[in-house]
Formats: C-alpha cells, sequence, structure tokens
C-alpha cells in the first residue's frame, strides 16, 4: 500500500512487546497499571492495550472522558487545578479523582460525595525528590506547583482520602535510583501511608528500556504494596508505548549552505514538539555512513531542524525518511502551525494489515480555527 506522506506508523507488534513486559510486572508485584493518556490518547489502538493494562489516568476532563468511553476500566482523573464545572462532570464518569493540593481538596470535597469516586479520592504529594534530565520537566524543581508539599497539612486531611500520587519521575531508567528514592519516600511517609488503601507512583520509570532489571523493580514494587498493604497503580506514558511508531516523511528539497539540507514534507514543531521543547535530536531508522546531511522541516521556523546526521545512503528529492519512536508526546501535541498539512495516523496490526486510520484535510484546519 502506498500511503501520501507525512503519516504516523504505529506498528502493533511493538505495542505487544512492551505490553507483554507490563504483564511480566503485573504477574509479580501485583501492581496495576493505567495507560497515561497525556502522551498517547490514539485509541484506535486502545483493544491492543487494554488486554494488558487497568485503564487510563488523565490530566483533564476531556482526557478523562475519552479514557473512559474508549478503555475502560480504571479511569483515575488529575489535573494541577479543577473547576467546580470540571468536578462535575468528572463525577459522572471517573472512579478515582486525585487533587493537586489541599486547598483544592477542601474547597471542592463536597462536591463528591455521593458519587463513585468518593471513596477513591486522592491527593498529589510532592515528595521533594526527583529523576529528570530537564528542568522543565522535574516534578520536584525549585518553587513547584506540582503536589502538596506540606506534611502537616496532608495529615490533617487524610481522613478526606483513600490515596495519593507520588509522580517524581522522568525518563527514569536507573533502577537503582527509583529504589533509593522508593526507600526515601516510605521513610518520610511511612505514617501516612499506612493510612491511606491505594497510591501511584505516577509515570516516567522506564521500564521497557533495554535491559532494565525487569524482575527487580517488581518485587521492589511487590515489597512497598506488602510493607504498607497499598494497591500500587502504575501511570506509564512512554514506557507503554515506546519505539512503536515511526514518522514516515519524503524529501522535498536538498539546500546547500555549507552543508546538504535535506527538506522533508514535515515539522518538528508541528508534528514532533517534545524534540524542539527539550532541544532533542530525532531518531533515524538508517544505516550510518558518510552522507553527511541536516534534515529540516518545511515550516518557516529557521530552527524547525530534525537532526544532523551521516547516512550510508544518498538522499535526493523523493527519498523516504522515517523517524523512529515517534509515539509519545507527538499526536497529543501535533498543531497546525504554518497551515501545514497534518500527518495521518496509520496502524500496522499484528495481522500486518495496514490501515489508514485518519486523514486530515483542509477543512480541519478551518475548524480548529474561527
Amino acid at each position: 500500500m502506498q500511503i501520501k506522506t507525512p503519516y504516523y506508523l504505529i506498528d502493533e507488534k511493538a505495542l505487544l512487546k512492551n505490553m507483554r513486559i507490563i504483564e511480566r510486572i503485573k504477574k509479580i508485584s501485583g501492581a496495576k497499571f493505567l495507560l497515561a493518556l497525556k502522551c498517547f490518547s490514539t485509541w484506535s489502538v486502545f483493544d491492543l492495550l487494554k488486554k494488558y493494562m487497568d485503564g487510563t489516568t488523565s490530566s483533564s476532563v476531556y482526557e478523562a472522558r475519552l479514557g473512559y468511553e474508549k478503555f475502560g476500566g480504571h479511569t483515575h482523573a488529575f489535573s494541577v487545578a479543577y473547576s467546580k464545572e470540571d468536578i462535575e462532570v468528572l463525577k459522572k464518569f471517573s472512579d478515582t479523582i486525585i487533587f493537586n493540593s489541599v486547598t483544592q481538596l477542601n474547597s471542592l470535597y463536597k462536591l463528591t460525595k455521593n458519587t463513585k469516586a468518593a471513596r477513591r479520592l486522592g491527593l498529589r504529594i510532592n515528595p521533594s525528590i526527583s529523576y529528570s534530565h530537564f528542568d522543565l520537566a522535574d516534578p520536584a524543581r525549585k518553587f513547584s506547583r506540582l503536589g502538596e508539599i506540606d506534611i502537616k497539612k496532608v495529615e490533617a486531611n487524610i481522613d478526606k482520602i483513600s490515596g495519593a500520587m507520588f509522580h517524581y519521575n522522568c525518563e527514569n531508567a536507573d533502577f537503582k535510583c527509583f529504589s533509593k528514592m522508593l526507600d526515601a519516600i516510605s521513610l518520610k511517609y511511612g505514617a501516612i501511608l499506612k493510612k491511606l488503601k491505594w497510591v501511584s507512583l505516577g509515570g516516567g520509570i522506564f521500564f521497557t528500556k533495554e535491559n532494565y532489571p525487569i524482575e527487580k523493580f517488581a518485587n521492589k514494587l511487590k515489597e512497598f504494596s506488602e510493607t504498607f498493604e497499598l494497591e500500587i497503580f502504575l501511570e506509564p506514558g512512554e514506557a507503554a508505548i515506546t519505539n512503536s511508531a515511526s514518522l514516515v516523511t519524503k524529501v522535498l528539497d536538498i539546500v546547500e549552505n555549507e552543508k546538504n539540507i535535506a527538506i522533508v514534507d514535515s515539522s518538528i514543531e508541528a508534528h514532533a514538539l517534545d524534540l524542539l521543547i527539550y532541544n532533542q535530536q530525532a531518531k533515524l531508522n538508517e544505516k550510518l555512513g558518510k552522507n553527511e546531511y541536516i534534515i529540516a522541516g518545511k515550516s518557516c521556523l529557521a530552527g524547525d531542524v530534525f537532526g544532523h546526521f551521516k547516512l550510508a545512503r544518498k538522499l535526493k528529492v523523493g527519498s523516504i525518511v522515517k523517524f523512529r519512536d515517534m509515539a509519545g508526546y507527538t499526536m497529543v501535541k501535533k498543531n497546525w502551525f504554518n497551515g501545514l498539512v497534518m500527518p495521518s495516523i496509520v496502524v500496522k496490526r499484528l495481522s500486518g494489515k495496514v490501515e489508514i486510520i485518519k486523514e486530515f484535510s483542509y477543512k480541519n484546519f478551518v475548524d480548529a480555527l474561527s
């Protein structure tokens, strides 16, 4: 099948590889896994994911509703700040509502009474420790607004909640670091944890990275769960979908300015925004060699660059260029900058069948504006 570029290609076999790892961890630890919709919300592959995962976690009303309608299972709702209207909507379908502060918990607590979430209210706690390569994404950065930091406030309102969330990791592939921080949380919050029924350890734990010690990780979770008699939830985003999708593009032109600059029919700002935000280079499905190129997007942004590469082959107009590991924080962040055509969403099923799930048109562009 010839598909017009650009498009995101999701490979269900690659997704299944990650799901098998989740399955192993669940079997040993007893933990439950919730897909973090802020990272990946492409519901056309939810039928596969929900065979292995237990539900979804969200950062907004729309995400929570999507999780409820398209995924099922546990529907955890979290937001840095809720309005009263948010709670009125969320309580119709969320079985768990997590507040970011004691202030919000107290001001909105009454609105949750006589709902299915009433027995499963939670509070995000900022443990003042974290793992992140980027200050921008560090949950415990200086002056962080993410989670309650005052233990006394938490203790004074413990009767209002049944669980807590500690989201303090970002792409943490270091098991020893994870273990050390979990021990620190156990020591600091032990008295609080013993009064709770469940805890979410958030996302950002890169347990699907190659050579990650799966058994040690699972047993650490089991030990933590048994020590405090808690139901544990993990909220993977990247770890659930890592290396499961490509962004397929085509070279439109090659410009010479000291180096060869291959311009593709996509854009880092519009179609892979996280790479721009964190100043990271895209990953290519290519053999390395001596042919040096800057591969750039077609938007007007001067810094719309996917990266500097040395390839085994020579690129020319019409060459197909595939960027790998493009599932996380891409489709959820794609935008209409410059009015560029959005990449289609394509899925390669377990059977090998390739399906074009979604194509975007001028009408989509117009409807997104006013």
